[in-house]
């Protein structure tokens, strides 16, 4: 990291290689080449450099391709959200859904969020989308009973946008959502752009009473030092660690010290990717507080929440019996 005006700047680098005269005869062709083969680094893992392939021709092809349909959605209002409930560990009830956008393709069916999720952060569709989704989100949670909480992802290029704030309040007042009732995810790349302003927007949606959640924890750079600039409600352990959670893991002792950071930070914490009978075991033994993933339930589209919210407290209403 530099130290540039006061300001903490760490930058990486990706790389596009191009050979001649084989990618290439002519300059234009071979820096046509490297800028493919530089495009397929940040389209995958940044931070690290491919030489070109004429794979590559195609794969940008359907990049655009995919980018221009996702532009029709968007205009069309074709995308969809679905809600995947978080439970309490200890009281054993649904405390809120965290909304996942889902795009059903009229051709190709489900798209992959893991897909169309880059393409739009790399055009800047996300921010369109984004805030359809937080005003989706809002509009249906407002529709809920009022201790069911909604949790929204915020990409890092939404904080850029100067109006964030502004959107978010008039999405509250628009749709009669109580602050406290929404729950936004960050994750640690918001800082990587301009820490000040970053923070300034985090401690105004807290003043609002908006709960920010940091997601991924544990996974970027220096996350205590995040911790210790601003007071998020929650943390969220990514399922990286959940995964792979068992009695002999060493993810247990990396678990253990994120509950036990957030507790001692008046912070709560919420498991993801949650699978199996075991890891649940696991994550209440070390305290964590809310769980959500596949054991519990899949994103389901709205109409299906009235149904997941009855059915979890039927179970829980046999197991008290």
């Amino acid at each position: 990291p530099y130290e540039i005006d006061g300001y903490r700047i760490r930058s990486n680098v990706s790389i596009g290689i191009a050979i001649g005269p084989q990618d290439g005869e002519s300059v234009d062709d071979l820096l046509m080449a490297a800028d493919l083969a530089l495009y397929s680094v940040k389209a995958g893992n940044r931070g690290t450099y491919k030489f070109y392939e004429k794979a590559m021709n195609k794969e940008l092809n359907d990049r655009r391709q995919m980018e221009l349909d996702l532009r029709e959605a968007l205009e069309r209002n074709e995308l969809e959200l679905h809600y995947q409930p978080i439970l309490n560990l200890r009281t054993n009830v649904i405390t809120g859904f965290e909304a996942l956008a889902r795009w059903r393709h009229p051709i190709k069916g489900m798209v992959p969020p893991a897909l169309f999720i880059p393409v739009a952060e790399d055009s800047e569709l996300i921010l369109p989308l984004g805030e359809w989704a937080l005003r989706e989100a809002c509009h249906k949670a407002a529709q809920w009973p009022d201790d069911l909480r909604i949790a929204v992802n915020l990409s890092p290029k939404q904080f850029t946008s100067p109006n964030l704030f502004h959107t978010i309040e008039q999405t509250l007042k628009e749709t009669g959502l109580a602050p406290e009732r929404l729950e936004l995810e960050i994750t640690e790349r918001i800082f990587m752009e301009n820490n000040d302003s970053t923070l300034s927007t985090l401690r105004r949606l807290k003043e609002l009473g908006v709960r920010v959640s940091l997601d991924d924890f544990g996974t970027g750079y220096s996350s205590l030092s995040y911790l210790r600039s601003f007071p998020f409600d929650k943390i969220k352990v990514d399922r990286a660690f959940v995964s792979d959670l068992k009695d002999s893991s060493e993810h247990i002792v990396i678990v253990q010290a994120v509950v036990s950071i957030a507790r001692a930070l008046g912070m709560t914490t919420t498991a993801e990717g949650v699978e199996t009978e075991d890891q649940q075991r696991l994550l209440t033994t070390l305290g964590c507080d809310e769980v959500q993933g596949y054991l519990y339930s899949a994103p389901v589209p709205i109409e299906n929440v009235p149904e997941t919210i009855a059915k979890w407290a039927s179970q829980k209403k046999t197991k008290a019996a």
